[in-house]
């Protein structure tokens, strides 16, 4: 059965505290070469049956409506994979619109 993987991240002018945080703790580690760290989420919806055009604008919904507060957030990534674990793109990446 596929997968559809939807990314959400903060919107890039917002500031991040949970990136801040972990680049704070890499530093303290001594990863120094990390100038920002971006903490977002990543949702797996399973499919049953084929990923057709029905369905990926039924998962975008979901994400604009369900999965993200898009106040402080874009939906960034909404990408498929199947029973083999190959990604295919449903949409670029980047705030989709």
């Amino acid at each position: 059965m596929p997968t559809i993987v939807v990314d959400v991240m903060p919107k890039a002018e917002l500031l991040d505290p949970q990136g801040k945080a972990v680049a704070g703790a890499l530093a303290r580690l001594g990863n120094d070469r990390f100038t920002d760290v971006r903490v977002g989420k990543r949702f797996e919806l399973t499919v049953d049956g084929p990923v057709d055009d029905a369905v990926l604008a039924s998962v975008r919904e979901i994400a604009d409506d369900l999965l993200s507060n898009g106040v402080i957030e874009d939906v960034v990534n909404i990408s498929v994979v199947d029973a083999a674990g190959t990604h295919s793109a449903a949409a670029a990446s980047g705030a989709l619109a």
